[in-house]
């Protein structure tokens, strides 16, 4: 079975061929295929909307081969959610993950410990056969008042998990095992695991 991922981002690509790892699965970007997700505008208001945005515009665009689309972001109390479904986009387009994150603690810098509670969730949409399949998966923890760790992407230098690490500070296993998306992506593996051996 052959799945391509509706993302340029080459860290999506290799997190899905690790999740994926032993079932047989080959995972291709859209250049790879073929085609670009360029255009493709995320309008939704919910990370499920925006992942069946992507996952529907690589179905077409790939003329129906099987597809896997994500949306994820962070989600923080103290701000009534945000960034949201505006992560990416948090702090401006083209923004650098260190700009992403050096505004959110500037909004934060007045906020103490107990109020920094935050999650991250990730809207997993995939077509298969031409059915869709969507799993969401979610992480508690909160933002830190720094950026630790060299690892990972995005908010994860400032996002803590309860032991007091940093999501940058685990490798790429410790991630998959407690992340949102690693959480989704098991249940994606799951149902392919399922579809393949049906």
């Amino acid at each position: 079975m052959t799945i391509i991922v509706a993302s340029g981002n080459p860290k999506k690509l290799r997190e899905l061929q690790r999740i994926t790892a032993g079932l047989g699965v080959e995972v291709k970007t859209p250049a790879m295929a073929g085609f670009t997700m360029d255009g493709v505008e995320e309008t939704g208001e919910t990370f499920a909307d925006n992942a069946r945005i992507k996952a529907q515009a690589a179905f077409e665009r790939s003329g129906g081969k099987n597809v896997v689309a994500d949306d994820s972001g962070l989600c923080v109390d103290c701000l009534d959610g945000a960034p949201g479904v505006y992560s990416a986009r948090f702090a401006g387009e083209g923004a650098s993950d260190a700009e992403k994150h050096g505004k959110l603690l500037s909004l934060m810098k007045d906020v103490p410990l107990e109020k920094r509670a935050a999650h991250f969730v990730s809207h997993i949409c995939a077509v298969i056969d031409g059915v869709r399949y969507d799993f969401e998966g979610r992480c508690d923890g909160y933002i830190g008042f720094e950026p630790k760790g060299e690892h990972g992407f995005g908010y994860d230098p400032v996002f803590y998990m309860e032991d007091g690490r940093s999501f940058a500070e685990l490798d790429d296993d410790e991630k998959d095992a407690v992340s949102h998306r690693g959480r989704a992506l098991r249940a994606f593996k799951d149902k392919i695991a399922e579809l393949i051996h049906a």
